[in-house]
């Protein structure tokens, strides 16, 4: 079972090995990915990050060497960037990287050097303000089932990436990620950051949304949203009705930002 690091901005991860079959998740650029199975054309890989396993396009599948010995920083915000060989790539929130070299514009993904086009300095691994101020940094992002990154985020790929930003490890669905943390009884109790589960009538964990100030959540649902939360759930404002069902609110341990 051999690692490597994903070099593609995103690595698209589908349940079965078919072009045609769903898009479970993605890896992110700077990622350590395992490959555990091999089909015609075909890769099973698995996040180390979170776990999750799916099938990747061999021929679509960049990588690079894991350095040893070298501690990864998560970007909080985009780059641009550019490689040894002159490829110009856009390496979006939530990505990994090694030896940043702020003086020199330069960071390391695994083996490989890429020069920074235009600032870089702390900000861009040191997540600023508070979680819920990430959180709305990515308002109007497209909804993509399976997507956790700048260009598609569904619901829970939204909200691990960005507890990621801000150091914290969530698992990677809805349902997992509800088993996690502290129960805060009332919406009047919780903070920003905290996390709102909806289930639908089978009682299923369906959706989740960040809580942010003044009794508003923010979540992604057609595209990543802000609106008002109550004791029943979402209410939306331009349909005047409920649109998810509120289940539990949620602290997650370790969040110190």
């Amino acid at each position: 079972m051999s690692k490597l690091i994903c070099g593609n901005i995103f690595l698209p991860m589908r349940r079965m090995p078919s072009h045609k079959a769903e898009m479970v998740s993605q890896a992110l650029f700077g990622e350590t990915i395992r490959v555990t199975d091999e089909l015609t054309g075909w890769v099973k890989i698995e996040t180390e990050f979170d776990g999750y396993s799916g099938w990747s396009d061999k021929n679509h599948l960049i990588h690079y060497e894991i350095p040893e010995g070298l501690q990864e920083f998560v970007l909080s915000r985009s780059l641009e960037c550019i490689t040894e060989a002159g490829t110009k790539l856009v390496v979006g929130p939530g990505s990994e990287i090694y030896e940043p070299d702020f003086q020199r514009k330069a960071f390391k993904a695994g083996d490989r050097l890429f020069s920074v086009i235009g600032e870089f300095n702390e900000s861009f691994i040191i997540p600023e303000g508070q979680i819920h101020e990430t959180a709305l940094r990515f308002l109007n992002t497209p909804y993509l089932w399976g997507g956790r990154s700048i260009y598609g985020l569904d619901c829970s790929g939204f909200v691990q990436l960005v507890y990621k930003i801000h150091g914290v490890k969530i698992p990677r669905d809805a349902g997992k990620q509800a088993e996690t943390g502290e129960v805060i009884g009332f919406v009047k109790d919780a903070r920003p950051g905290d996390l709102a589960y909806f289930d639908d009538e089978k009682g299923r964990i369906v959706h989740v949304g960040m809580i942010l100030p003044g009794n508003m959540i923010i979540h992604s649902s057609g595209y990543v949203r802000t609106d008002k939360l109550d004791h029943q759930g979402i209410f939306r404002l331009d349909i005047n009705d409920y649109s998810h069902k509120l289940r539990v609110i949620k602290r997650v341990e370790g969040l110190t930002v």
